[in-house]
């Protein structure tokens, strides 16, 4: 009886050990999770930031103000622009 006692007793120590080895794996990997998630929310801001920057450098009045001060740019007048129709599709052998 005194055998199975300790045998019980060595099994039940174990299940102990386990439990809390898994307990504190669970944690830590909860909190590498919570870091993780944070770190996308700062990510997504910083996204919508940059998609937003990209918007103002992008806008076409902007553009047309550097063209016109910095490269002397300018629209021409309606008698010089052609439209040039797009070339008609060869057929394919």
């Amino acid at each position: 009886m005194l055998r199975l006692t300790l045998i019980l007793l060595a099994v039940l120590t174990a299940c102990a050990l386990a439990l809390v080895t898994s307990q504190h794996q669970a944690r830590k990997l909860y909190v590498e999770l919570q870091k993780e998630q944070e770190l996308a929310k700062q990510l997504d801001v910083e996204w919508g930031q940059l998609q937003l920057e990209q918007s103002t450098w992008t806008m076409h009045a902007r553009v047309e103000k550097i063209a016109a001060n910095a490269l002397g740019m300018r629209v021409p007048p309606p008698a010089r622009i052609q439209v040039v129709p797009p070339a008609a599709a060869k057929p394919r052998p």
